[in-house]
């Protein structure tokens, strides 16, 4: 059975839930993000597998970094993991659509599922959910 601990981490952004699973990050949640699981399954409180997480984050927020290299232990269907996956290869400062990221994985018609998989990643910011756009832009 895997073991789960979790901190929060202020940001500029609010408080971020970092959530790790056999002490390796698992989840970033905001406060007021869509798809945040209940809290009580993310584990102990422990802030013992986060200082790096929380270290590159701050990075970030400074505009010191900008490419994570945090270990990952990302939890969905194989066709989220793909398209997480596809996210973390879009560089800083550069966005993709829908439909890009579609026809990158090898299915063209894909685009909502796509969207929907983006939707639901569980380590935002650092897998960048952010940089894909609708196709207007």
């Amino acid at each position: 059975m895997s073991a789960q601990q979790h901190t929060v981490a202020d940001s500029p952004y609010g408080p971020l839930t970092l959530v790790a699973t056999d002490g390796v990050l698992s989840a970033l949640y905001m406060t007021d993000q869509r798809h945040r699981p209940p809290e009580e399954t993310f584990g102990v409180p422990d802030p013992e597998p986060f200082p790096e997480v929380i270290r590159q984050l701050t990075a970030y927020f400074a505009g010191e970094l900008t490419a994570f290299d945090v270990p990952l232990a990302l939890h969905g269907t194989p066709f989220q993991r793909s398209v997480w996956a596809e996210l973390l290869k879009i560089p800083y400062g550069e966005t993709r659509t829908y439909g890009e990221l579609a026809e990158e994985l090898g299915k063209p018609g894909a685009s909502r599922a796509v969207g929907l998989a983006n939707g639901k990643n569980p380590v935002s910011i650092i897998v960048p959910c952010h940089r894909v756009i609708g196709a207007s832009g």
